[in-house]
Formats: structure tokens, C-alpha cells, sequence
């Protein structure tokens, strides 16, 4: 049997995810973090991205789109309390692609600081929900 640590994805909506893995990578505030079983302890927030699981005995990663949150690392466990989380397969490109051309319209129409901070964190979710969308369609093609 692979060496693993559990795994438990959870948004304000629901349980997305709760399992074994070889390794996971997450997308940290300071850059992709890579976490393989028995990993020292850490506590870091994350931002919008890609997380992606490798599941023992599976060939390709699972991909789950999270809007940020924090990311709690245990040597057993893996706690990530996301925002929101879409499973990859569930993202949809139309959507994410209206989210991004509208929130970079908000951006030129500001009328002020907080709408011009708001459309920037929804740019910041809608292009990192396309780019996991092209992850997830490199791995499956």
C-alpha cells in the first residue's frame, strides 16, 4: 500500500472531498505548496486556484477548484476550508469566461476604491477558474 494522508476538502456549501492521497498541491498565498504524508505542520490561507489531489491508485489528479481559504496541514492530515470548491469536472468555461469580462468591466467603470477592490478579487476568481479548467483539459487530452 502507497504511503497517504487523509484529505478533507470542505466549503460553506458542502463536503467536497474527504479521502486518501499520495500527495496533494495547493495554491498558498505565496505560491503552489506541495504536501506529501508526514509533512512538518503548517497554516497558510490560499488563494483562488487549482488544488490538486493525487489519489493512490488512480493515474491522473483530481482537480478542485477553490476560491481561497486557509490550508491546515497535520503529519496525518490535510484540512482545507475553502470559500467555495468546484470539483473540476463540475467548472463551467462559459461562466468563468462572462465572470472575467464582467468583473473587467466593472474595473474600468469603478465609481469607487471598494467596487474597483471587489471586481479585482472576482478577476482574480474567474481567471484562476480558467486556468484550472485548461489544467484539467491538458491532463484528460
Amino acid at each position: 500500500m502507497a504511503n497517504t494522508i487523509h484529505i478533507d476538502v470542505v466549503s460553506a456549501e458542502a463536503s467536497i472531498f474527504s479521502g486518501e492521497a499520495e500527495f496533494v498541491v495547493a495554491p498558498a498565498s505565496a505560491g503552489e505548496v506541495g504536501i506529501y504524508p508526514n509533512h512538518a505542520p503548517l497554516i497558510t490561507t490560499i488563494k483562488p486556484g487549482a488544488l490538486r489531489v493525487k489519489i493512490p491508485g488512480e493515474e491522473e489528479e483530481q482537480v478542485i477548484f477553490i476560491s481561497g481559504g486557509i490550508l491546515e496541514v497535520q503529519p496525518s492530515v490535510i484540512t482545507v476550508l475553502a470559500d467555495t470548491a468546484i470539483r473540476g469536472h463540475d467548472l463551467d468555461e462559459a461562466k468563468a469566461i462572462a465572470a472575467k469580462e464582467a468583473a473587467e468591466e466593472a474595473m474600468k467603470n469603478r465609481t469607487s476604491d471598494m467596487d474597483y477592490a471587489k471586481a479585482q478579487a472576482e478577476l482574480a476568481e474567474a481567471v484562476a477558474q480558467i486556468q484550472a479548467i485548461q489544467r484539467l483539459r491538458k491532463t484528460t487530452h
